[in-house]
């Protein structure tokens, strides 16, 4: 009876196809490199294929290999799921919770909803990992984040989004007088206006972009900031205009919401996680929990899909 391969034999294969190298590998796993090549190859006996292609000056997988190693990666992210379910605790007395938020909701939601989780169950941990929305969707799919927090949009196959609330961004500035509602700003004036905007990396300046362009505004851009914190500081110590969610203008007194006409076009906040994935009791709990925050902080609701 041909051996069966152990679960150390898919983690030192998938390790030297990430790297392209037995050395790195071995030393990743913290095993010698002649151990892993031997482990490898005993592998590949067991399989009876070459899984490896070991000619070149990287070794790289086989097509053998490559599907060997897709299966192997789903194998070893179920196993991983299996062991968090047996350790997620029913009470919720303790367990971990890996969440991934787009930048914009650090300044604002991130913090909030910290802080309720820790006071309703300080025993689950939580990780909170703050990237771009393609990388949260990634991880998502990867079995390496349990929830995300971005925006409704074309999402990767696999990715499930539940709407939270919609948000809605604003021009604001530190500087007086501004427009009152009656009289908004008309968009084709922003081009007189010197502005400080997040860098293009953010999907909030993606969305302000597409509101210039849909206006034939070309901005003037002083100062671009990859930071929140200090695009509201650069604006509260000059007249630098700049164009943030509403719900980080209202805990920033400093800064004056400037009326504009039309309005930037709102976008629906959603939750994101992934399809058929195992959720832990801590998942569910926050789960709950955001929803129940996002009600009591008074954000607009989304509009519902059709025939709802």
């Amino acid at each position: 009876m041909a051996a069966t391969p152990e679960l150390r034999h898919l983690r030192y294969l998938l390790a030297v196809a990430e790297h392209g190298n037995f050395t790195r590998a071995a030393e990743e796993l913290h095993i010698s490199q002649p151990t892993l090549s031997q482990q490898v190859r005993q592998l590949e006996r067991t399989l009876g294929v070459q899984l490896l292609d070991r000619t070149g000056r990287t070794v790289r997988l086989t097509d053998a290999g490559a599907a060997y190693a897709g299966h192997a990666r789903r194998a070893l992210r179920d196993l991983a799921a299996a062991e968090r379910a047996v350790r997620d605790v029913q009470d919720l007395s303790s367990g971990h919770l890996r969440l991934g938020v787009t930048p914009t909701f650090t300044a604002y939601l991130a913090g909030p909803l910290a802080a309720e989780l820790y006071a309703r169950h300080p025993g689950i941990a939580l990780t909170l990992t703050e990237t771009t929305q393609d990388r949260i969707e990634a991880a998502l799919l990867a079995d390496e984040l349990d929830l995300g927090i971005a925006f409704a949009g074309p999402h990767a196959p696999g990715i499930t989004a539940t709407p939270l609330f919609t948000e809605t961004l604003g021009l604001v500035t530190a500087a007086a007088p501004a427009p009152t509602p009656d009289h908004p700003l008309q968009a084709k004036t922003l081009s007189n206006l010197q502005l400080a905007l997040l860098t293009n990396d953010f999907a909030t300046r993606t969305h302000i972009d597409t509101y210039f362009a849909a206006h034939r505004v070309t901005p003037r851009i002083a100062v671009e900031a990859n930071s929140i914190q200090a695009l509201t500081e650069i604006v509260r110590r000059s007249p630098l205009a700049t164009v943030l969610p509403d719900a980080i203008t209202h805990d920033h007194p400093h800064l004056t919401p400037v009326p504009l006409d039309p309005p930037l076009p709102t976008r629906t906040v959603t939750l994101l996680h992934r399809q058929n994935a195992y959720r832990t009791t801590a998942t569910h709990a926050f789960t709950q929990l955001t929803h129940a925050l996002v009600e009591t902080r008074g954000y607009e609701k989304p509009p519902q899909p059709p025939n709802q």
